[in-house]
């Protein structure tokens, strides 16, 4: 119904924000990440927008990035993943570093988020990563908070590079992926994963 809303901030608080557009002040729920992306007050922002109508209430989320938006609306797809759920998870990490933890299938990165069980972090990585691709890992950067996340994007390079060296040695996307899931930890350089990755399929 809303595609975006674009106007002055006029308050910033825990978990919303507040934009004069067209004389109404919009309160928009948002995750962490777009509330550091938005300006201080008085200056305008951009926010793109999804309208959750339910039974007893109605509530307008915001996202500063369309990437954003787009992940939420994959999160809230997932059976017991509900609209506050999703934005904690979205608030917990940068958006690269959410991607690249679904698309390795990464359950205890998805489990450190608040509200997010094992077993919720399980079904999240199942129904969504044959939905998440590398281009969406390269594509997604943290605009909101680009010099707090750069260490985090950073340490998802050298993963991003083992999985497409993994690939190019002729492994698919899925076996790569399964992979580093279990050794990404052990290492931060590119070569010293795609070896460890190399041993785990082998057996060795």
């Amino acid at each position: 119904m809303y595609a975006f809303i674009e106007g002055q901030v006029c308050e910033k608080a825990n978990g919303s924000l507040v934009i004069l557009a067209g004389g109404v002040g919009w309160q928009l729920s948002c995750s962490n990440n777009t509330l550091q992306a938005a300006p201080a007050a008085g200056e305008n922002m951009r926010c793109y927008t999804v309208l959750s109508v339910r039974d007893d209430a109605m509530e307008l989320f915001g996202f500063a990035t369309k990437e954003e938006k787009r992940m939420f609306l994959q999160l809230t797809s997932v059976s017991g993943v509900g609209s506050k759920t999703a934005l904690g998870l979205l608030g917990a990490m940068p958006l690269r570093d959410l991607n690249l933890a679904i698309l390795l299938g990464d359950v205890n990165a998805l489990s450190r988020a608040p509200g997010i069980g094992k077993k919720t972090a399980q079904r999240i990585a199942l129904e969504l990563k044959e939905k998440v691709t590398q281009a969406d890992v390269s594509a997604t950067a943290d605009s909101g908070a680009a010099a707090a996340a750069a260490a985090s994007l950073d340490q998802a390079d050298h993963v991003m590079e083992a999985m497409e060296a993994l690939t190019a040695l002729g492994y698919s996307a899925m076996e790569a992926r399964n992979a580093l899931a279990g050794v990404r930890d052990q290492s931060d350089r590119p070569e010293e994963l795609i070896r460890l990755a190399l041993r785990s399929m082998a057996g060795v």
